[in-house]
């Protein structure tokens, strides 16, 4: 098998975005996922293309946040043209129900240039005519979208196995690192040792443990989502419904849904009855008609939670052709479409879209 330029570790939203990014400026990718590609934090999400809130976030955040969301139409298209599988972009707009910082949120959406107005209860029932009764006001966003990320990474997947620069290498668990004289020389896998030229940590969760093998301590740790899924009608909600740090998401067919927790349990994804009686009252407090309406299912999944939620974009300092994309806590596939193009950008010499300090793994 031929050597290719890149080995991509990961196969979740950012390790498939990477790899697509690098084939498509011509390069030769292989991408080792210890799993399938896409099932972890990536298929678990809820698909929101925005920070929940996005004005309690930092400068570095809001910034690929902006530059992502622009791309996300795009890229959907694109894949359902090159695939046959709609990733289901849908811009419904987003309803915020009480919210306590509305100045903090009206400041920032004047600063950054976004639509969000404080709207009436005419118009919010007008919008979404199921939301809880008895709210005066709400806050509004147009602009904000959705994404049902199984199909985006399911559509991920099928281009990448159709692009012949990309080697796709699933139920391949990195178990180690050859290293020596600064460079890793090969990636260790159950199956053997795989070469390539530069190493690209994309693991999510998993990625402090990973760069432990090269001695690099990256603080980032896994924390836990849990999500239910109601199987409602078609119509029932109509677009994202945010209100207490909790929301409702519809999808095309009518099903919704509500999530997440934040637990912090290390590795374990076990999905819980208090967690899912915890969302089931959530959801229904939003949105009261979902309390007829089956749950379908209930998940877990691990996000790769960093200390102040900036992911790590760059190389590794003291190894010549290592670098890492991970760290991006609750908006990784928020943030995908940028944090990737950042990072490729930086590999193929190119002018990075957007400063790339803020995000150095030294920092």
């Amino acid at each position: 098998m031929p050597v290719s330029e890149f080995l991509v570790v990961g196969g979740g939203v950012i390790g498939m975005m990477t790899t697509l990014q690098l084939a498509d400026a011509g390069h030769s990718v292989t991408l080792l996922e210890r799993g399938d590609c896409g099932r972890e934090a990536s298929w678990a999400g809820g698909g929101i293309v925005s920070p929940l809130y996005p004005w309690r976030y930092s400068a570095p955040i809001s910034r690929l946040s902006t530059w992502s969301e622009g791309s996300y139409p795009e890229l959907a298209l694109r894949l359902l043209e090159e695939t046959g599988i709609d990733p289901e972009y849908r811009q419904k707009g987003l309803l915020y129900l009480r919210v306590d910082d509305e100045a903090r949120a009206m400041a920032w959406a004047r600063d950054v240039g976004k639509p969000l107005e404080r709207v009436d209860a005419d118009f919010l029932y007008a919008k979404e005519p199921q939301a809880a009764p008895g709210l005066a006001e709400a806050l509004w966003m147009p602009t904000l979208g959705s994404i049902r990320n199984p199909r985006l990474v399911r559509a991920l997947r099928a281009r990448l196995a159709a692009m012949p620069r990309v080697t796709l290498r699933e139920q391949c668990e990195v178990t180690g690192f050859e290293w020596a004289g600064g460079r890793i020389s090969a990636v260790r896998t159950a199956s053997g040792g795989v070469s390539g030229g530069q190493v690209i940590v994309c693991g999510g969760a998993w990625a402090a443990g990973l760069l432990e093998r090269v001695d690099v301590r990256l603080p980032v740790r896994p924390v836990k989502g849990q999500m239910i899924l109601f199987k409602a009608p078609p119509g029932l909600v109509k677009r994202v419904v945010l209100m207490d740090g909790r929301y409702v998401i519809p999808r095309a067919d009518g099903r919704v849904l509500a999530g997440s927790t934040l637990e912090e349990c290390g590795f374990d994804k076990s999905a819980t009855s208090e967690a899912r009686e915890s969302l089931w009252h959530s959801a229904v407090t939003i949105i009261p008609a979902l309390a007829d309406c089956e749950v379908e299912h209930h998940w877990a999944g691990l996000r790769p939670g960093s200390p102040d939620g900036v992911p790590f974009i760059g190389t590794v300092p003291g190894v010549d052709n290592l670098s890492v994309n991970a760290g991006h806590y609750r908006n990784g596939l928020v943030l995908a479409p940028a944090s990737t193009r950042v990072l490729v950008d930086l590999l193929l010499g190119r002018e990075p879209i957007l400063d790339p300090a803020p995000y150095r793994v030294a920092r």
